[in-house]
């Protein structure tokens, strides 16, 4: 039987020239890796101490600043309404019109009763001239002269009498020609005409409320108040003065409505079902934008931070253990660093604890930035607003 050769030698060979490619083949690989990803970006500020004024944004409820409610002063049937409903009247423009006719009469009635007054102090008048010299001729006497001296007082005091009910009737008959007490904005009529009003009691016809000014009642919750107070006492705010306080509104839709008020006066006892302190804005109310009974929000200075740090809302981070900010150290790593910040300014919070002034902190960028982690700080550049006006300038980043 004749046996097969084996061929080994080409078989190993083959062998070794395969791992010697799976060798190289993976340190090639090893030196293609691709390099390490660059820090990422974020936007950062330099905080600074500057003076800040410290505002609350308060609720508030806007009010007329006067209201007048037209009332029957004289009973009559409603003849004619003058004005239009919701519009402006002025002071003395005629409402309504009542029947005047029993007014009317009796009025002439007291004139009547005045011309006669008048005729028989005349009359008295007369007499009391004739018996003076006849008295010193003693052609009358003495009595005789007294009863016409009498006499003639009480003509002049009937005279004053009928005069006064003429002023009376004249008045009752002035009161059918109902006229706004007020220059204001006159609502819906409370009566029509034929209705019989004034009989045994002032009817309520209409309302004529002043818009312009027109006042807000704002509530502030009485432990802000005191702790107002103690941060006036303290120093640690400087007040704008009673006078020189600055309000500005926000109208249920949000929008800033464009005329700055100011405050009148704050309420001096609490309300005990509220707890609150209420107080008085005046605002120009000249396009009547405010109506009485709007909700608003008002944003009343009430004192400035002279070294206060302000950053901005968005780059506090609040969480279940308070609020912090994200930090840029000058090896440009991250640090979270906890802060208090109770107070606000506008869109800004206002720092009270846990920054001294220098520095950066991190407003946009957060998903990128972990304590920790390096960064690539740029400056921070505000974006402007949904009104157009122009963005304040962010503060330079540090290098």
């Amino acid at each position: 039987m004749r046996s097969v050769p084996r061929c080994t030698a080409p078989v190993t060979s083959t062998i070794t020239a395969v791992l010697t490619l799976s060798l190289l083949a993976a340190c090639g690989k090893k030196d293609t890796a691709p390099p390490a990803p660059p820090p990422p970006t974020v936007s950062v500020i330099t905080v600074a101490p500057a003076a800040v004024a410290v505002t609350d944004e308060l609720p508030g409820r806007v009010e007329a600043s006067r209201i007048a409610q037209v009332r029957a002063r004289t009973p009559g049937i409603v003849l004619k309404r003058v004005f239009q409903e919701g519009g402006d009247v002025k002071a003395g423009e005629v409402l309504f019109r009542i029947d005047p006719a029993e007014f009317q009469a009796n009025y002439a009635s007291a004139q009547a009763a005045v011309a006669k007054a008048e005729a028989n102090l005349a009359q008295a008048d007369l007499k009391v001239r004739r018996y003076k010299p006849l008295l010193a001729a003693q052609a009358v006497s003495q009595q005789e002269y007294d009863d016409a001296v009498t006499a003639q007082k009480q003509a002049s005091a009937d005279l004053a009498t009928a005069r006064a009910a003429r002023q009376t009737a004249g008045l009752t008959l002035g009161y059918a020609t109902v006229t706004a007490p007020i220059s204001g904005r006159v609502g819906r009529a409370l009566v029509t005409e034929g209705a019989l009003v004034g009989q045994g009691e002032a009817t309520p016809m209409a309302t004529v409320q002043q818009l312009d000014p027109i006042y807000v009642t704002i509530t502030q919750s009485s432990t802000e108040v005191a702790q107002l107070r103690r941060a006036l006492a303290s120093g640690r705010l400087k007040s704008v003065g009673q006078d020189q306080a600055r309000v500005t509104l926000l109208m249920e839709s949000g929008e800033e409505y464009g005329q700055p008020g100011k405050l009148l006066f704050s309420d001096v006892s609490v309300d005990e079902t509220t707890g609150s302190v209420s107080m008085r804005a005046e605002f120009p109310n000249p396009k009547r934008t405010l109506l009485p009974g709007m909700y608003v929000r008002a944003r009343l200075e009430q004192g400035v931070n002279e070294a206060a740090i302000a950053v901005p809302q968005q780059a506090v981070v609040r969480g279940a253990e308070g609020s912090s900010v994200m930090i840029v150290g000058s090896d440009n790593k991250v640090v979270a660093r906890p802060v208090k910040a109770e107070a606000s300014s506008g869109d800004k919070w206002i720092v009270s604890e846990g920054l001294k002034g220098g520095e950066r902190i991190i407003v946009e960028g957060f998903q990128k930035a972990k304590p920790g982690a390096a960064v690539t700080p740029q400056p921070w550049q505000p974006k402007a607003p949904a009104n157009g006006a122009p963005a304040a300038p962010a503060a330079p980043a540090a290098k």
